[in-house]
């Protein structure tokens, strides 16, 4: 039973980061465009009104982010006929958002009834009215509940499903016309309706309980920071870190500011705020993403320099061709799958007791000492580089090298300590095996070598054409469900023949580590197993 939850969550998990593209963009979009708008050129000019429209463009992807949610999950968690999937979800998310205001009309609910002043009059206390004042908020001119992001989330994956039940319904001839997809678009039309009736009864009890989630973080201090920072990497093996992250990043959870008279939801969103406001003198300390600029630039470099020390001596360029590689990815964009999947499985202990708790102090520290940047790696900090009065990181000086020092004495201490199989120690592989010696290896042979490509090896690794079902993938893993998980190759075939960081299984669902290269990976995959 719980690997069946672990599987459905890995897979909505994931379906949560196709849109972060558009996140990548806001960001840069904003910031850039705003730098040069409101420091750099005059109002007028044509560069400035570029600037100007590429900043707009940013605004109109963080202000319609729920629609994108709902599009983006609807697509991915499609098993066939992902364009359609898209279309319901689209669909469905119009109708959903204008019925909750529709209905809230009829039971007397607009936007002058939920005044404050009105809300008082009729015997509310201020904070009750400015609670309950906001529930409620605009989507491009429609009146419904805020939402934020959870209203894509629940869209996109009633849509899923929806389209999932029918999308192969078969009718008369005569009402051929509506059947499979056209009947997907015809249910989620007609489900809207109820949906969006349960919702205006239901979500001011959840937005009650996010209030309180928020309310809760933002009186928890430094403890609540520092158990952010440590669930958010003990729950990347179980590919369900985005779970806690994206509430906290872009909805009402990681807190709300008013900058230039328009509120914003989420640590991400208000930094996106700033970096656009004339009047904004820096960004926000407690962001819960600065903590990642003290590992990523410092940490993790360190434990990797601890690990090619501890590796034997014979072992050392091989252990330093893995790890280089990884660490460069790293800094460069945050991913740090790569280099943690190097030691999670061959030494566990040492990622759940020591990384993730020092990761958690990391974001700890960066509070403390009140670093305000925007963003955490080296490619998505290049806005910074126009805007840098808004940046308070000097701190970051000397935390970076002093992480990098602490990582490494820790590392040390406990593979050598413990003897950890960390890569390059005792018998610990740290090469990718040749097709020769896969094939004179004794007992190999759930991996077919028919086929020289990297892809043709994969699918017949996933018991072949056959088995597989679904092929998806997110920024660093290969996201497949299978019909019979028994017949696919161990982790230890993943890791050695078929270059992968590191395999995480749920029931009839895997993920499979590739780092950045996996969207040329699950491209390929599909041209060959003729997936849409």
């Amino acid at each position: 039973m719980f690997k069946k939850i672990q599987a459905k969550l890995q897979t909505f998990a994931g379906a949560m980061m196709v849109p972060i593209i558009l996140l990548v963009m806001v960001g840069f979009f904003v910031g850039i465009g705003s730098a040069f708008t409101n420091y750099i050129l005059e109002p007028g000019g044509f560069f400035y009104n570029i600037f100007s429209m590429l900043a707009s463009c940013g605004f109109f992807f963080m202000n319609t982010l729920s629609m994108w949610f709902a599009v983006a999950i609807a697509f991915t968690l499609a098993k066939k006929e992902k364009g359609w999937a898209a279309f319901a979800g689209l669909v469905l998310f119009f109708t959903y958002t204008a019925g909750i205001g529709n209905w809230a009309s009829l039971n007397g609910v607009t936007q002058e009834t939920i005044a404050i002043e009105n809300l008082m009059a009729s015997g509310m206390t201020m904070e009750a009215a400015m609670n309950y004042n906001a529930l409620f908020g605009d989507f491009l001119g429609i009146f419904t509940y805020n939402m934020g992001m959870f209203s894509g989330l629940i869209v996109g994956l009633v849509a899923a499903l929806v389209h999932n039940k029918f999308v192969d319904t078969k009718l008369p001839e005569m009402f051929g016309f509506f059947a499979g997809t056209k009947t997907v678009i015809i249910m989620v039309t007609i489900l809207s309706v109820p949906l969006a009736i349960i919702t205006y009864y239901v979500w001011p009890f959840i937005g009650g309980a996010l209030q309180a989630i928020t309310t809760f973080i933002g009186e928890s201090g430094l403890l609540g920071t520092f158990v952010f920072g440590t669930l958010d990497k003990a729950l990347l093996p179980f590919g369900l870190h985005h779970l806690i992250a994206f509430p906290i990043e872009y909805s009402k959870v990681g807190g709300t500011m008013t900058i230039d008279g328009v509120v914003y939801e989420g640590v991400k969103n208000i930094i996106n705020g700033q970096a656009a406001s004339k009047t904004a003198t820096g960004y926000i300390t407690r962001n819960f993403t600065n903590g990642r600029l003290l590992f990523q630039l410092g940490g993790i470099p360190g434990a990797a320099l601890a690990m090619y020390k501890c590796a034997n001596k014979e072992n050392r360029k091989a252990v330093a061709s893995l790890l280089l590689p990884a660490v460069f990815t790293l800094m460069m964009v945050g991913i740090s799958e790569p280099f943690e999947y190097t030691f999670l499985f061959a030494a566990p202990q040492l990622y759940w007791l020591v990384y993730a708790p020092l990761c958690g102090i990391c974001y700890v520290l960066a509070e403390i000492t009140k670093i305000s940047i925007n963003g955490t790696a080296l490619f998505f900090m290049i806005p910074n580089l126009f805007q840098p009065q808004k940046v308070h990181a000097m701190s970051a000086l000397w935390l970076i090298p002093l992480m990098f020092v602490v990582y490494y004495a820790v590392f040390r201490f406990m593979i050598v300590k413990f003897d950890l199989q960390t890569p390059g120690r005792g018998e610990a592989q740290v090469h990718l095996f040749s097709k020769k010696e896969y094939r004179e290896k004794d007992g190999a042979n759930t991996v077919s070598t028919a086929e020289d490509s990297l892809e043709a090896r994969i699918i017949e690794a996933l018991g072949g054409p056959e088995n597989i079902e679904t092929v998806t993938n997110c920024a660093t893993r290969l996201r497949v469900t299978v019909k019979d998980d028994s017949i696919v190759a161990s982790d230890d075939d993943w890791k050695n023949y078929l270059k992968a960081v590191g395999v995480v299984r749920g029931d009839k669902s895997l993920q499979i580590i590739y780092g950045v290269q996996v969207q040329n990976i699950t491209t390929k995959v599909k041209d060959i197993l003729n997936i849409d």
